[in-house]
């Protein structure tokens, strides 16, 4: 009996020791008052600082819906912006609390960079812009062209495999930023900017005359794009997951920023779970019961966020797409919040 209690309270011990630690980022988020989020160094739509200093993006909504959802208070954050080449290890040395920046979810990031992926906020793919002076109507035609890259993504390998894959040449001239990148491009130091599809939209507002130049129909890789946190925190890996959830969960059941008060007296039993008036699923996140309510009324559904940044309500103008909800034709979907 004495070898039983004591494998027991050892079982307790242990059980109670990771509880504390998977609350860590929880409790120095709270403690600290503020959530540090890496963001980028400026990408219209997903994230990109006014002249005073104002965030706004779909990326940037990420981080205010996780500060709306532990402070009820979306402004309590430090937005740290970040470069390609930088963002990893800010993650990793606790520099920032979570990465919400434009980065796409690969097999080897998810296994060897300390960190998980969380979710996707945005489905996009590889392309290319090209000056419509070219005359370049497919990618298929760029054999022989100079590619300007940005260091430190996904895009180097994707173009080396298009190109051998269609048995064609090209150059790749590199630089450690976007906007080196982009404005390399436009000086005529390459044929071609290469990058995935929405930040291509992004950067093509940054040229002085953007309707000279054209993003082709080909999109050549898959880059869901989303939010990173750290390895060994469960709690803040759940709160960050379910944040992107609820946004999407909320454009499913209908909750809007305008609507959101009203909907709390709904008596629909999936409403009632998602508001909080019935159930305790925001405690078992650590957080309120009204967690998904704060949310929603601090930036919104998925898709009030979608329109507002990157969609029709946009200087961008990017159609949903894939990035619909998987209701109507696209392939945004969260589990049940239940």
């Amino acid at each position: 009996m004495k070898r039983v209690s004591l494998v027991v309270t050892l079982a307790l011990a242990a059980g109670l020791s990771a509880q504390a630690a998977s609350a860590q980022t929880l409790k120095t988020v709270k403690d600290r008052g503020m959530l540090s989020c890496g963001v980028s160094q400026g990408l219209p739509g997903f994230s990109t600082p006014d002249d005073k200093g104002n965030w706004t993006g779909l990326d940037v909504d990420i981080c205010r819906a996780i500060a709306a959802a532990v402070f009820n208070d979306a402004t309590k954050i430090k937005f740290v912006p970040l470069s390609a080449k930088d963002r990893f290890t800010a993650l990793q040395s606790g520099e920032i609390d979570v990465l919400s920046r434009n980065t796409t979810w690969t097999l080897s990031r998810d296994t060897s960079l300390g960190a998980n992926f969380t979710g996707v906020t945005y489905y996009d793919g590889q392309g290319f812009l090209v000056k419509k002076s070219l005359k370049v109507n497919s990618a298929l035609e760029l054999n022989s062209a100079s590619v300007c890259v940005q260091t430190g993504t996904t895009t180097e390998q994707n173009l080396a495999d298009y190109f051998k894959g269609n048995n064609m040449k090209y150059e790749v001239i590199a630089f450690a930023t976007a906007d080196e990148t982009i404005k390399a491009y436009e000086s005529g130091r390459c044929d071609v900017f290469t990058s995935d599809v929405s930040q291509l939209y992004a950067e093509r507002l940054k040229v002085a005359n953007p309707a000279e130049h054209v993003v082709l129909p080909e999109v050549i890789s898959k880059e869901p794009l989303g939010p990173m946190v750290r390895h060994g925190d469960d709690q803040w890996f759940d709160i960050v997951k379910w944040t992107l959830y609820a946004m999407v969960g909320a454009e499913e059941l209908g909750l809007t920023q305008k609507n959101v008060d009203e909907m709390v007296k709904s008596d629909k039993p999936e409403v009632k779970r998602a508001v909080g008036t019935d159930g305790n699923l925001g405690e078992q996140l650590g957080l309120t019961k009204d967690w998904m309510v704060r949310i929603v009324k601090a930036v919104g559904n998925y898709g009030e966020s979608f329109e507002r940044n990157v969609g029709s309500g946009s200087k961008l103008g990017i159609a949903r797409g894939l990035n619909q909800l998987w209701s109507k034709g696209g392939i945004q979907y969260a589990p049940p919040i239940r």
